[in-house]
């Protein structure tokens, strides 16, 4: 899979996160209603991913910054819109996706990866506890919504040279 930087805007980006919502809605009546701007996944604070396979668009996420503050802590991001369409599910390629953005969230010096994903999700759920993620403290639109978990990975920072 190719993973090329996009826009969340981007046409092959809102065909997936369309895709994305109608699952959502599938599996719990309804959108994600976390408010999302195209602007917060735009490097250095974020960045937004659309994973081709022979040129067609087959899976997204991003990740974006967060300011600390009683949610999140200085370093955190927040892993966003992740999502594989079904005809190429079970191939790895959320594995892959998730592998890339860690490693650009490490590249642009974030310490610690959060989200938020639903009880109806498990293969998601599977793919988080399989990565290293642990459940922590519930945050965002869903905070108090018993369908909701909340994962969170520390990342591998490289060192910074003395100066």
């Amino acid at each position: 899979m190719e993973c090329r930087t996009t826009t969340l805007d981007h046409p092959d980006a809102r065909v997936l996160i369309a895709a994305l919502q109608q699952e959502y809605v599938r599996r719990y009546g309804g959108d994600d209603a976390t408010p999302t701007d195209v602007s917060e996944f735009v490097a250095p604070r974020g960045t937004f991913i659309v994973g081709y396979l022979d040129g067609t668009a087959v899976a997204c996420g991003g990740w974006r910054a967060h300011e600390p503050g009683p949610e999140f802590a200085e370093g955190d991001a927040e892993i966003k819109r992740m999502y594989v369409v079904p005809v190429v599910r079970g191939r790895g390629l959320s594995r892959l996706l998730l592998v890339e953005l860690e490693r650009r969230a490490v590249a642009a010096g974030r310490r610690r990866l959060v989200l938020e994903t639903g009880i109806r999700q498990p293969e998601a759920i599977g793919l988080y506890r399989a990565s290293g993620y642990s459940e922590i403290p519930q945050f965002g639109v869903y905070r108090c919504d018993p369908r909701s978990r909340c994962f969170g990975k520390l990342l591998a920072v490289a060192a910074q040279p003395a100066r």
